[in-house]
């Protein structure tokens, strides 16, 4: 993968997401859907879209007639502060967001089939490159997007989040693959509305979730009665971006209660949100921000830790963040007073493992209280060493600490660890610590580590230290598919390549009475005959009955579909426009 400034901060446990964009697998077709989206995004959104969609495209090198590489937006997104990866379908929702905090997009590298050209239930390279790229060229919400992934990475999921993620994924897959057995999405789809019935309530992940959703993928921009489109999902879909503005869609103004509105990610949303400008996005994010255990910290955020089941963080209020499984806690008037880790435990400052204090260290778990000491005018982690002297807790004195809580803490102060100014930790030797008759650490069980700070500011998911504690994100075990096309639809894939050649100027135009014969085979195609009749038109060419036959054909097919006749109707509207207007 070429790779520049931005992407070289990547860290390691997002890496192994990243895949090489399977450029030479695009085909012919493939890149004929791409370019029909487009061309027809360009009309209408032009009208309907915010004000920076246009100039967006620009900026991020998104191409018009061809499927955009990687490498080429890299080298214009780095210019507004950006990059972009390819990844393989649906990625775990936190690391979506950690990518964000990075100012990285995550592409995925597949591409709609021809039969889900108007709308796909799965994330694919026209949502992702197309939908999401051109408005971060907008500073203000490039900065709300970045503010996003910063909150969303730090949000709480619950057990059964990776599981509805996995169902999510499993059924996109399904409904991306044009040959997916019915019985398969069937079962699928069934599973996946099972799990969602098990959310007893939701996770921070899964509200955050929501809003990510109702602003980055299907947000509308103005005011509710004529807004504008801005989220990706609409602005890559050429059936939702026009179906999303009639009235049968309800349009709601955008607050905080959109975390609490779910959705279906494999069908078109019955209700949109409005937002009035992009400031308030930002303004709700903290306020929504502001209930979360990152933010809140204490009882609130000690207890997200312990029931999320896997490996978080709490930071006192010194700074100290201790991470690993927790699975204990001693309240007292409300707030923890003592927290316990079991197993591997690592400690750090400004997510940065301190030395001495990793998992291998700290392998058995990691217990210590909270909060103020007895007789002690300020928070303990703003005492000096002058202030430590004055307690007796210098390295070599034997000395008895007592909490407001309650809790005693016996022994011989090893050291003292500070950082930036703040206490951070006391190691003791010969230590024991009480909690009324309870028995919280024995002196036979060698030294003790006491972590220093009034209160928990702090918690989140995962290692403070992810390097350092060798963490990553697994990758998904369920490929999505690559499409195995048959010798007849690789065939037809090379008529479709003739036909881009031709309007290029790369074969001439006296090929195309032999092309359309060749299309025979093909009664259904209809993407490629269009290709045939927008050279014939706009090129004047004295075709008179080829162009008859090709309009019989996308007649036909028209009156025989109805999707199918919007796509063809909006197909030869645009033709008509740009034949008018050639000299």
């Amino acid at each position: 993968m070429e790779t520049n400034e931005i992407l070289d901060r990547l860290p390691r446990h997002l890496m192994s997401l990243v895949i090489d964009q399977p450029y030479n697998d695009y085909t012919p077709q493939d890149h004929e859907v791409w370019r029909y989206v487009m061309r027809q995004n360009i009309r209408f959104l032009s009208r309907k879209a915010h004000g920076s969609y246009l100039e967006g495209l620009t900026k991020t090198g998104i191409s018009i007639n061809e499927i955009p590489h990687m490498y080429g937006m890299n080298r214009i997104l780095k210019e507004i502060g950006w990059a972009a990866v390819a990844v393989d379908g649906f990625i775990p929702p936190s690391a979506f967001m950690e990518f964000q905090a990075y100012n990285v997009l995550v592409i995925a590298a597949d591409i709609r089939p021809i039969s889900q050209i108007g709308y796909t239930p799965a994330p694919d390279i026209i949502h992702e490159a197309a939908g999401h790229a051109p408005i971060i060229a907008d500073p203000e919400y490039a900065a709300y997007l970045k503010r996003f992934g910063e909150v969303g990475s730090k949000a709480f999921p619950s057990a059964n989040d990776n599981r509805i993620y996995e169902a999510i994924r499993h059924l996109s897959i399904l409904k991306a693959d044009p040959y997916s057995d019915a019985n398969h999405i069937t079962k699928a789809a069934e599973e996946l509305n099972h799990l969602m019935t098990l959310q007893e309530e939701p996770s921070e992940l899964a509200l955050i979730r929501n809003l990510h959703w109702w602003t980055v993928e299907y947000g509308l921009i103005g005011s509710p009665d004529a807004p504008k489109i801005y989220g990706a999902g609409l602005l890559s879909s050429i059936a939702e971006s026009y179906y999303c503005l009639q009235s049968g869609v309800k349009k709601r103004t955008y607050s905080i209660a959109a975390a609490k509105q779910s959705f279906d990610i494999t069908e078109p949303q019955p209700q949109l949100f409005v937002t009035p400008d992009f400031a308030t996005l930002t303004r709700v994010l903290e306020e929504f921000a502001g209930t979360m255990a990152f933010k809140r910290g204490g009882t609130y955020g000690v207890n997200k830790a312990m029931t999320s089941g896997s490996i978080a963080t709490c930071m006192w209020s010194s700074g100290l963040q201790v991470s690993g499984l927790f699975s204990e806690m001693i309240s007292h008037d409300g707030e923890p007073v003592y927290i316990r880790t079991t197993g591997a435990t690592a400690l750090s400052f400004n997510n940065k493992e301190l030395d001495g204090h990793g998992s291998h260290y700290h392998a058995h778990g990691f217990g210590s209280p909270v909060g103020r000491w007895k007789n002690l005018p300020c928070n303990p982690e703003d005492s000096d060493p002058i202030c430590l002297r004055g307690a007796k807790l210098t390295p070599g004195i034997k000395t008895k600490l007592e909490f407001e809580s309650g809790i005693i803490v016996k022994g011989v102060v090893e050291s003292v660890t500070y950082k930036d100014g703040r206490l951070l930790l006391i190691s003791f030797t010969n230590c024991q610590v009480t909690y009324g008759s309870r028995m919280l650490f024995d002196p036979s069980w060698g030294v003790y580590d006491m972590a220093v700070g009034a209160s928990i500011l702090s918690a989140f998911p995962g290692p403070a230290d992810k390097e350092a504690c060798g963490f990553s994100f697994p990758v998904p075990t369920e490929k999505t598919h690559k499409i195995i096309h048959d010798e007849n639809a690789r065939k037809l894939h090379k008529h479709y390549g003739t036909m881009r050649a031709i309007r290029s100027g790369e074969l001439p135009t006296n090929l195309l009475p032999e092309l359309w014969t060749a299309l025979q085979h093909f009664p259904d195609d209809w993407l490629c005959a269009m290709g045939i009749l927008e050279v014939v038109r706009k090129n004047h060419l004295n075709e008179t009955v080829l162009m008859r036959d090709i309009e019989t054909r996308l007649k036909i097919l028209a009156v025989s579909d109805p999707a199918l006749a919007k796509l063809i109707n909006d197909g030869i509207s645009l033709i008509d426009t740009e034949a008018t207007l050639k000299p």
